[in-house]
């Protein structure tokens, strides 16, 4: 990184800071959209937000049967998708 003056900037550590700007070069791996049952914690209960989305995607469908709150992670991910989906669709 320049400073104003032309000279790399160091930064909090002292070191010299490395031109790696994410937005600016991304790494083509770094922020895709994984499959849901690739995910490490994808077997984790799900989240309270994914609960919380879930049970008015189904509301919205007037199917409650699709809010199960023993889903984990990579399933509840799935629902909401296929929910928002067949939203979209119909």
């Amino acid at each position: 990184m320049k400073s104003s003056h032309g000279q790399q900037a160091q930064g909090r550590n002292g070191n010299m800071a490395r031109n790696e700007n994410p937005k600016a070069n991304p790494d083509g791996n770094s922020n895709q959209i994984k499959n849901p049952e690739d995910w490490v914690t994808g077997d984790e209960p799900m989240t309270g937000a994914q609960a919380s989305y879930l049970k008015t995607l189904s509301e919205q469908a007037d199917n409650p049967d699709a809010f199960d709150p023993e889903l984990d992670k990579a399933e509840a991910s799935k629902r909401i998708d296929q929910l928002k989906h067949e939203r979209d669709d119909g």
